[in-house]
């Protein structure tokens, strides 16, 4: 087996709560007003440094979806969800999309310069503008 590689990103993100491993950039948030078995839980329209388990129907607050669980790829402590298919025509816009539950994951920045910081704290200020709740 090769050495594993991981991807870095710049400024923002959050990471691996055991490793540290960046998982997403704070700029692919898509909202903060979901619910998972642990708490709160973040949506992402993309992250890195994953392995994900099997594909399974999962019945959630918001309906039926076919969901497989995400690990982080370092540690693989688990992380939250993907979404892979919505059934409910309200819900196709989370297909595709990451949750991240909060409890499994720290915010942390790797930009070098504070320039960079105020960007990203602007986006990491706003709100979704879905409020959405998948406890399962």
């Amino acid at each position: 087996m090769g050495r594993p590689f991981y991807e870095w990103l710049e400024g923002r993100c959050y990471a691996c709560k055991m490793c540290h491993c960046n998982l997403a950039a704070a700029t692919e948030l898509v909202s903060r007003q979901f619910h998972s078995k642990h708490g709160r839980a973040y949506l992402f329209n993309t992250a890195v440094n994953l392995s994900t388990g099997p594909r399974e129907e999962r019945m959630m607050t918001t309906g039926l979806h076919v969901v497989c669980d995400v690990y982080c790829s370092k540690c693989q402590w688990p992380v939250g969800w993907k979404y892979e298919l919505a059934y409910e025509k309200s819900q196709k816009y989370k297909e595709g999309k990451v949750i991240l539950e909060r409890a499994s994951v720290v915010d942390i920045n790797t930009a070098a310069s504070s320039s960079d910081d105020d960007d990203v704290q602007d986006h990491i200020g706003e709100e979704g503008a879905e409020t959405d709740s998948d406890d399962y």
